[in-house]
């Protein structure tokens, strides 16, 4: 069961039992809110709709035991196609876009009827990824969509996409969930994770579940806390900020060193938004903390004098104080 969006699920059950479905639907919002999850479970919905026997209940539910339940987690329901970024040869990584070349092998699809009922779904995760030509192949089925066709775009940033397919779509647009939402999705992806992990995560989360699944088992809430000591009290004899680079030096610690450089420039601009600082002041100490974070795996500079570097510049905000008024 999808947890909280619900003005989104409605979005799609209401447009599909009033016989007014769109053909084309973009799903933005932050990446890792959920939108691909919706999108997945409403793909399922439609398709078990059409072909039948119709799921009950009004949140896009469709029972593992449904015929087309099974064929999509098989992944050879033929009335269903999913583009996203495939795996490069010989390697874990994936390639950088979704290409022109599998946005043109979706024709053949088009060229038939769909096979079970008569709807198909095309899912698209996510349409940001896609290259400019596959995007320019892809808007000429948005404009003359082939029948039957429901089309799924999700989006982290929709702004950065070719005008003539935002305006081709339904926006559907996800806000964060609450902490108490988040909670639920955390400990379903995360069974074996003691309490105190999950309140930590769902603190890190900031209503997008993605942000936190990130951080799992990296112990946050104790790098946050030896973040949030330096802001508090400063480093004058260098002490902290030495041993927290010494500790994140490590081979072993390469992704709470890549967490390190997320948490503490975000940091630094919470104590800007918080106002308990000089702003000015404080917003040249994030620029300064991103700058080096944005470079530090771009160009492998050296971990420990990275944390030193950053650390310092965390430990300013206990000297930051607000200018005198009058």
């Amino acid at each position: 069961m999808i947890v909280g969006h619900d003005d989104a699920i409605a979005a799609f059950v209401d447009a599909a039992r009033s016989g007014r479905m769109h053909h084309a639907w973009l799903l933005a919002g932050p990446q890792g809110v959920g939108k691909a999850t919706v999108a997945f479970a409403a793909a399922r919905w439609l398709l078990a709709s059409a072909a039948g026997p119709k799921p009950s209940g009004d949140r896009l539910d469709v029972a593992e035991t449904h015929p087309v339940a099974a064929l999509l987690e098989a992944g050879s329901h033929p009335d269903f196609k999913l583009l996203q970024r495939l795996p490069r040869a010989n390697s874990e990584d994936l390639a950088r876009s979704i290409t022109v070349d599998q946005v043109r092998s979706l024709q053949p699809l088009f060229a038939t009827t769909p096979s079970l009922s008569s709807r198909r779904v095309v899912l698209i995760d996510a349409i940001d990824d896609m290259e400019r030509g596959g995007a320019n192949a892809l808007l000429k089925n948005l404009e003359e969509p082939p029948a039957g066709t429901i089309f799924l775009l999700v989006s982290h940033a929709p702004g950065r996409l070719l005008p003539t397919i935002r305006s081709r779509c339904r926006m559907v647009r996800f806000g964060p969930l609450d902490d108490a939402q988040v909670g639920i999705v955390l400990r379903r992806a995360l069974p074996e994770a003691e309490p105190g992990e999950i309140d930590s995560l769902v603190r890190v989360a900031a209503g997008v579940p993605g942000n936190a699944l990130r951080f799992a088992g990296l112990d946050i809430a104790g790098l946050d806390q030896a973040i949030d000591t330096l802001a508090a009290r400063g480093d004058a004899s260098n002490a902290l900020r030495t041993a927290l680079g010494r500790t994140l030096a490590t081979k072993s610690a390469q992704p709470r060193y890549e967490a390190f450089l997320e948490r503490a420039p975000s940091r630094i601009a919470l104590a800007a938004r918080a106002g308990r600082a000089d702003m000015g002041a404080t917003i040249a100490l994030w620029r300064q903390a991103r700058d080096i974070a944005d470079r530090a795996v771009r160009q492998s500079l050296d971990p420990q004098l990275t944390v030193v570097e950053i650390a310092g510049l965390v430990a300013k905000l206990a000297q930051a104080e607000p200018p005198a008024k009058g």
